[in-house]
């Protein structure tokens, strides 16, 4: 029970922060930003404190209910908030509404695919590990690696996509990579970046105006184009095409 109130609380947290983030952008309803002393205070924050009050209670209490449960809920919400803004603390950027802000949103729709593998009945750590959750612990290995893959490879929409259809994300993982992904630039010579520079112009021509991201819909469409890395580093700004 506790899991699953934890799974609930994750995903309820995301989809309510997520209204209530657009509904600031837009600017409708009473919601707007919390600031403090001209700081603007990321729900990331309230998040780590759910978080670490879930978890340190979670431990204190031995699985006793229905502290259990409320831990559950804690560490689901705390997450939630955390990892809705994974992007912001990777890049320690606000990019929260530009193309990369969108790894966020990749990054629960992972989460929560885990959590519906363990709901299934997925657990490594319990007595009976027999051949059935082998299959499944190769299965999930090998989803998740697809996954990553065609995140590397700049294909977040298919990433996305993939999480809920396997065969896509398998497909997206071992075809050509976005031209201006990390995959792209550290794998490809010349030849073949002309290549997936050719198949993403034609794949961009036929769909891109179908607006294919399950990301805009979940997050809400880029308004911000990706800010310049900090000062000092010699990256190239990353590129989130849809």
């Amino acid at each position: 029970m506790p899991f699953l109130l934890m799974t609930l609380a994750f995903l309820l947290t995301f989809v309510t922060t997520r209204v209530i983030t657009r509904l600031i952008r837009a600017g409708v309803g009473p919601f707007r930003n919390n600031e403090a002393g001209g700081v603007h205070i990321h729900h990331a924050v309230p998040g780590i404190i759910l978080t670490l009050i879930g978890a340190y209670t979670s431990v204190a209490v031995d699985g006793r209910r229905p502290w259990s449960d409320i831990s559950g809920v804690l560490i689901g919400a705390g997450s939630s908030l955390i990892l809705d803004e994974f992007a912001l603390i990777l890049r320690l950027q606000d990019v929260y509404w530009s193309p990369e802000g969108q790894l966020s949103v990749q990054l629960v729709a992972l989460t929560l695919s885990a959590m519906g593998l363990v709901l299934l009945g997925l657990n490594p750590l319990t007595e009976g590990f027999g051949t059935g959750h082998v299959a499944v612990a190769a299965y999930a290995v090998v989803q998740v690696a697809a996954l990553l893959t065609c995140v590397r490879k700049g294909k977040y929409s298919t990433a996305a996509l993939g999480v809920f259809l396997a065969p896509v994300a398998w497909i997206g993982a071992l075809r050509l990579a976005r031209p201006r992904s990390a995959w792209a630039r550290h794998r490809y010579d010349q030849a073949k970046t002309a290549r997936a520079t050719a198949r993403a112009d034609g794949f961009d021509a036929r769909f891109g105006h179908w607006g294919l991201s399950i990301a805009d819909l979940v997050a809400g469409r880029p308004s911000l184009p990706n800010p310049p890395p900090p000062s000092g580093s010699t990256a190239p700004p990353p590129t989130v095409v849809p």
